[in-house]
Formats: structure tokens, C-alpha cells, sequence
């Protein structure tokens, strides 16, 4: 139950910060599970998947062999504006031992994986529901978000940035 009321809480405080396609992504800093600051302006210059997910997300569990499928596919591509490409995961898990135990089943290989403990990155974004994620080009403009992102279509809009 407080899964759910703390999904709905980051709903409904979120929806005055929706980042859109065509706007320039909001910069923020993180933690990561390794405990590195990074911020998402430190990745300018590479295609980035934002994913928003959680570990007792069901939906966000079948759609991560997906996004683990797109980075190793991607990974060192080349694109009309960046060179590479990067999946920061940003999880609204409130148990740490949970999100790192499915980090590790799940195969999610990449670095950057944080905890939105506060949800203020998710509200910033104006995340109303996960998985949702939202691609960025490489000179930080989001050029695709939410359903569109799922499955095929997250391969089809990264396509779409190819050289």
C-alpha cells in the first residue's frame, strides 16, 4: 500500500514539471549504486535513455531485458548528433536492498543506476507512471517519451537518430 501511495504522490506533485519532446532536458545530479555524483549534463554528447523504473514494478521488470538488449546494441553507435549511447536508470525504489538485488537479476550492466529516494527527479520529469523513459539526443534534447519508448518502438526512435 505505501508503494502505491507514494507512486500516486509522485504523480500528482509531478504534473507542473513535465518535461516534453523538443525541450531541452532538465539537468540534475545523483548518487549512483556505486556512489558517484554524476550529473545528466555530464553526458552531453551521447544518446541518453532516462528509465524510470522500480523493482516491484512488474511492467518495469519485462521491459528491462529490452533496455539491456538497446545499450549493448547501441552502445557505440555512431548518431546524427552524439556518439554513443547511455541508459541512466533512475529507480523509485524506497528499499536499497531490493533495487540493488534486481540491478543484479535483471543483467541492467550499465553504471549509472540511482535511487530517486526523494522522487524529485521523477517530478521534475513529470513521471506519472513506470516504466516510463525519455530519450535524449546528444546535445541534451528530448526527442522521445513514455509509451513510446517500449519495447520495438525504443528501437525504432533510437534508429531514428542513427547517421
Amino acid at each position: 500500500m505505501k508503494k502505491i501511495l507514494f507512486t500516486l504522490l509522485v504523480c500528482l506533485q509531478s504534473i507542473a514539471y513535465s518535461q516534453e519532446v523538443d525541450n531541452t532536458a532538465t539537468d540534475f545530479e545523483a548518487t549512483t549504486v556505486n556512489g558517484t555524483k554524476i550529473n545528466l549534463s555530464d553526458f552531453k554528447g551521447k544518446v541518453i535513455l532516462l528509465d524510470f523504473w522500480a523493482s516491484w514494478c512488474g511492467p518495469c521488470r519485462k521491459e528491462n531485458p529490452n533496455v539491456v538488449e538497446a545499450y549493448n546494441k547501441y552502445k557505440k553507435s555512431k548518431f546524427q548528433t552524439g556518439k554513443g549511447f547511455e541508459v541512466i536508470s533512475i529507480s523509485l525504489d524506497r528499499n536499497e536492498i531490493d533495487w540493488k538485488k534486481a540491478i543484479e537479476t535483471d543483467g541492467l550492466i550499465w553504471k549509472q543506476h540511482v535511487l530517486d529516494k526523494g522522487g524529485q527527479i521523477a517530478r521534475n520529469y513529470g513521471v506519472t507512471s513506470i516504466p516510463t523513459g525519455f530519450l535524449i539526443d546528444g546535445s541534451g534534447k528530448i526527442v522521445a517519451s513514455g509509451q513510446s519508448l517500449r519495447g520495438l518502438g525504443l528501437h525504432v526512435e533510437i534508429d531514428k537518430l542513427l547517421k
